[in-house]
Formats: C-alpha cells, sequence, structure tokens
C-alpha cells in the first residue's frame, strides 16, 4: 500500500513502492518540476526503482532512505548504461528519407544510363549490319502489342471524344457557336488527346507485359542460357520489341485520331444538330495537316519510351517471383510518367517555335 499526501509542490509518498502499487502513482509520471519526498518510503522493487528514475527526469527527489538508496542506485546506473537514444526528431528522419530517395534515383538514373548506352550500341551496330535485324520476331511484337491494343485503345478514344463533346456542347450551346465543336474536337485529338491517350493505354499494357516476360525468363535462367548459348538477349529481346513499338505506336495514334473524332462527332450529330456532312466539311477546311503530323510525330517517341523502360525494368527482375509483382508496377508507373513528362516537353517545344 501507498499514500501520496500533495501540499502545493511537494509531494510526499509513504508505503510501499512496488509493481502492485505502481498503478496508484503512475500518473505522476507525467508531472513536471515537482520535489517528491521519500523520507517515509519503508520498501522498494526493482519496478519501483525504475520508476523513480523516470520522476527524476522532470523532478527532484529529496529524502531517499539510505536501505532503498542502494537499491535505487543500481537501477539507476543499470538505465545510464543502456544508453538508450532517444527518437530521431522529425527533421533528422526527414533527411534520411530524402538521402534514401536521392540514393534510389541516382542508382537507378545510372542503371538506366548504362542500359539505354548498351542499346544505342546495338542500334548502330544494327544499322551498320541490317540485315541481322530480326523482322518475324518484330512483326510478332507488333501483332501483340499494336494490334492487340487497337481494341482498348479505340474504346478508349471512343469514350473520351464522347466526353469531350458532351463538355464542350453545353458551354458552345449557351453562346450558339455550335460548329466550333469541330474545330476544338479535331485541333485537340488529332495533336493531343489521341496521342497521349494511346500511349498511356499501351503504356499500361505493353511495358507491363514487356516486363513480365524478361522477368519470368530471368527467373527461369532463359536469359543466362541464352548467353552460355552466345545469343545476345539485347538481339532477341530488346531491339524487336523498341522497333516494334516505334513502328506500332503511330499506326495505333492514327487509328485513335479517327475512333476520337467519329465518338464527337455523333455526339454533336445528336446533341448539336450537326450533321456528319457539315462536320466533315468544317474539318477539311480547319484541320491542317501539321497538326496531324504533329501528334503523329509524337508517337514513335512514346513507343520507344514504352518499349525501352518495359524492358529494362524486366532485366532488373533477381531471384524471387516478388520481384515480377515489383517491376512490372514500376515498368507501368515510370513509363505513363514519362510519356506525360515527354509530351509536356513537346508543348514547350513547339509553343516555343509556334509549331
Amino acid at each position: 500500500m501507498i499514500k501520496i499526501k500533495s501540499d502545493k509542490d511537494l509531494i510526499r509518498l509513504t508505503g510501499h513502492l512496488n509493481k502492485e502499487t505502481l498503478p496508484d502513482v503512475y500518473y505522476l509520471k507525467k508531472k513536471k518540476n515537482l520535489k517528491i519526498d521519500l523520507s517515509a518510503l519503508e520498501s522498494l522493487d526493482y519496478e519501483g526503482a525504475l520508476f523513480l528514475t523516470e520522476l527524476a527526469k522532470n523532478n527532484t527527489l529529496v529524502n531517499l532512505p539510505a536501505h532503498l538508496k542502494e537499491m535505487y542506485d543500481f537501477v539507476y546506473l543499470t538505465v545510464k548504461d543502456l544508453n538508450i537514444p532517444s527518437p530521431p526528431s522529425a527533421l533528422v528522419q526527414i533527411e534520411g528519407y530524402l538521402v534514401r530517395i536521392l540514393d534510389a534515383i541516382k542508382e537507378n538514373t545510372v542503371n538506366f544510363l548504362l542500359f539505354f548506352g548498351e542499346f544505342i550500341y546495338f542500334l548502330i551496330f544494327l544499322i551498320t549490319h541490317p540485315w541481322k535485324f530480326r523482322f518475324k520476331e518484330t512483326a510478332a511484337v507488333m501483332v501483340k502489342a499494336g494490334a492487340g491494343a487497337l481494341p482498348i485503345v479505340g474504346l478508349t478514344s471512343f469514350l473520351v471524344g464522347v466526353v469531350m463533346a458532351y463538355q464542350g456542347a453545353v458551354q458552345l450551346s449557351k453562346f450558339g457557336a455550335n460548329i466550333f465543336i469541330v474545330d476544338m474536337l479535331d485541333i485537340s485529338m488529332f495533336r493531343e488527346i489521341a496521342p497521349l491517350i494511346s500511349a498511356i493505354v499501351v503504356a499500361g499494357r505493353s511495358a507491363s507485359s514487356f516486363s513480365a516476360e524478361i522477368g519470368v525468363m530471368k527467373l527461369t535462367e532463359e536469359i543466362d542460357a541464352m548467353k552460355t548459348l552466345g545469343f545476345e538477349p539485347f538481339w532477341f529481346l530488346i531491339i524487336p520489341r523498341v522497333a516494334a513499338m516505334v513502328i506500332a505506336m503511330p499506326l495505333i495514334v492514327f487509328f485513335a485520331d479517327i475512333i476520337g473524332v467519329f465518338g464527337g462527332m455523333l455526339i454533336a450529330s445528336i446533341n448539336l444538330n450537326i450533321g456528319f456532312d457539315m462536320f466533315l466539311e468544317r474539318t477539311k477546311d480547319i484541320l491542317e495537316l501539321k497538326q496531324v503530323f504533329i501528334g503523329l510525330g509524337k508517337a514513335p517517341f512514346f513507343g520507344l519510351v514504352i518499349a525501352l523502360i518495359g524492358t529494362y525494368r524486366g532485366f532488373q527482375v533477381r531471384n524471387s517471383t516478388q520481384d515480377i509483382g515489383k517491376y512490372t508496377t514500376k515498368s507501368v508507373v515510370n513509363a505513363i510518367f514519362w510519356v506525360i513528362a515527354l509530351d509536356s516537353i513537346f508543348s514547350i517545344i513547339f509553343a516555343k517555335f509556334g509549331i
């Protein structure tokens, strides 16, 4: 049993301080700048002495009986020798996170530049030795990653065209400028929307596929077997995929252009009474080939980025099936990010040159 007597800033403890009585005095641990008189304390166990060392951090302990001092000193020295570090401050934690992030960025940048340098070497070798190009493998990838993506790309572009037409119709009808829905749809779809939407969809579909395929080949040691037999993985796994995506992306984008404009044309006919013939006539008047070629010109660069990132992440898989999921996810995220970043760079360049 323990009793507590309080007199302003002075606290007197009387009785036995042990693990059974600690709940009665534990609230004192939250107090600060108190003077605690221990002269009437009769007994003290290890838990009680540990509690007193905690109290001593923010308060003053006085008159500890001599027969209890030995236990208190033993516990105090034990805790002191442990030298338990205090938790790092928020700034120190933030600094640690930033250092780890910068190290990861640095490591990934260096590794990718080495990968890209190797790709450039084999590309130059291919230019000087075109007969070594693997046409069958490239055609197979074009069918799988290019033609196979047309349904989802077409559906996505059609829905985007419908949404754009609906939103534009609401605003333009207020001003009696219905016909300008054609200008908005044609220029935005051919120049920006269709290339970007197509690249994002293909990035999610093909970058993940490339990473997973190459990752599984690494786990099953097929790539090591290829090297042992004298077959260079770059020729068989990377060059065909990159070439296929560079060739297929402009075709996919053009398909998305047509489907997206058709979706907008359908809504313009229903909501704004702009018939197909009027829509096409206005398109012929306002749509310049420059707008079409700008969109198509960006497509090969999008294909290059998607293929390089997808294959690069696949080669990063090491010795675990978890790596396949990890690097497949990274390939999709990285590919979509760099597609959007590349599109932003193109927009800035075209704006600077007035294109």
